[in-house]
């Protein structure tokens, strides 16, 4: 993912677990950026000092407690407790009930603060989208080679849904999967970033006040929110038909392979780095550890020949915000320069020809996106071509980020190959059968076969 929506919960820290009920000094509490007057919208939205972290038509957690922090200013917002295994197993059994009833009535019914808004509007977006889009599913019907016969394709659900979102985009990647699995007649269980629970425990609670008003199991779209535990849980169990990864190329490897050794399905959107970006307009990073990998990528790149023309420092200021950086001076294949650094940091290169720059961009092993800037029109088609960019996103004339909800959104090699959102994405969450249908009296064999 390339976008970095600073929301106001994005990092967090384990703490205990606490067996009984949540006991905290007064002092403890009295900190916490919930109970400030400012921050009076977060309990507009649910949430508490202490929040539960399971969903699966009520509200419960077993697991470990995590306190979140505001990456601004690193001061603790409010505590969640997470999901143990058990909860997970529960939820999951929960989720499949639901799903008997959401499958007969799923087709038949309708960061920077600004990018924050932005990506709630997304996801109310993909819902519009999602609600038409669940008039037009269906398969092709095709003629037939044999008289007296239809041959038609059928798309079914394919179940339970399990979706892993990132931090960086805490609210629309869920969206993204969410709306469109549900009209496909799917349940979904969601496991959010760790460093955004509150995120998750939020955008829940908005959700199954809609299941509950209209009178519909809760556990259709559960929660569980919780560490590695959980996802290795989720990528390991055959219950879950498909499962949604968004994250690291490195963790996505470990994803896939698990979910491969069930014969499972998968749907990965993986690293990014993309090849123009430039961050004028940013919040602070999302940790104090992305904070030390922002100034090791910038000591790695003077170690290869990069030049610090510009930033490359932490700002003197509460939080976690570092100087936009410009790094010039490096070989294109310098190996820092082909990792996701995740921070504000642009490297400029130089090249020779149109040719050149085309293979510069695709040597790099991830294949998000892309673009150019041009007026030139041969070579805008050139770009859009065979030979030109191999990202699932290319672009011309428009940055490298944001992406609108209609096209399809994903990458190609470590990227996953994965697509969510728009276009004909929604295959993804549905299985297909080939169906023969004879309506004749007679029964021949395809392709003219007959046995004497």
């Amino acid at each position: 993912m390339w976008r970095l929506p600073r929301a106001l919960c994005v990092h967090a820290a384990k703490t205990s677990k606490l067996p009984g009920p949540w006991s905290r000094p007064a002092a403890f509490m009295s900190t916490l950026l919930i109970n400030q007057p400012q921050y009076a919208w977060l309990k507009e939205l649910g949430l508490r000092e202490e929040n539960e972290g399971v969903y699966n038509g009520s509200w419960g957690g077993r697991g470990e407690v995590i306190t979140t922090y505001c990456p601004a200013n690193n001061e603790p917002i409010a505590r969640v407790r997470q999901a143990s295994v058990a909860d997970y197993e529960e939820t999951v059994k929960k989720a499949k009930e639901a799903w008997k009833i959401w499958a007969d009535v799923s087709l038949e019914m309708g960061k920077i603060l600004v990018e924050g808004v932005g990506e709630v509007q997304e996801y109310v977006d993909i819902c519009d989208y999602a609600v038409g889009l669940s008039r037009m599913i269906g398969g092709p019907i095709l003629p037939s080679e044999r008289p007296g016969h239809a041959l038609i394709e059928q798309w079914n659900p394919v179940g339970l849904v399990g979706i892993i979102t990132a931090f960086n985009f805490p609210v629309a990647v869920y969206g993204w999967n969410n709306a469109i699995a549900m009209i496909c007649g799917n349940v979904c269980l969601w496991k959010g970033a760790p460093t955004t629970s509150l995120i998750s425990v939020a955008v829940t609670k908005i959700i199954a006040k809609v299941l509950e008003d209209n009178k519909l199991p809760g556990a259709i779209c559960s929660l569980t929110c919780g560490g590695a535990d959980i996802g290795t849980a989720m990528a390991k169990d055959e219950q879950v038909n498909l499962l949604s990864f968004t994250g690291s190329t490195q963790v996505g490897k470990q994803v896939a392979l698990m979910v491969q050794e069930r014969f499972g399905r998968s749907l990965l959107e993986l690293g990014g780095n993309n090849a123009i970006i430039a961050n004028v307009l940013y919040g602070p990073l999302h940790t104090k550890q992305s904070v030390s990998m922002f100034l090791g990528a910038v000591e790695e790149a003077k170690k290869e020949g990069g030049t610090v023309v510009y930033g490359g420092k932490v700002m003197d200021r509460p939080g976690n915000y570092v100087e936009p950086t410009i790094v010039i001076g490096l070989a294109h294949d310098a190996s820092i320069a082909h990792t996701e650094t995740f921070a504000p940091i642009l490297y400029v290169f130089k090249f020779k020809n149109e040719e050149e720059v085309f293979a510069w961009n695709n040597e790099v092993k991830q294949g998000l996106s892309s673009s150019i800037f041009t007026k030139d029109l041969g070579r805008i088609f050139r770009w859009l071509g065979p030979k030109g960019s191999d990202c699932g996103i290319v672009n011309v004339n428009i940055p490298t980020s944001g992406a609108e909800i209609g096209g399809a959104f994903g990458g190609e090699k470590h990227t996953g190959g994965g697509r969510e959102s728009g276009s004909d994405a929604w295959k993804h969450y549905m299985r297909r059968s080939t169906c023969t249908i004879n309506y004749s009296k007679d029964l021949p064999l395809a392709q003219g076969i007959k046995f004497q």
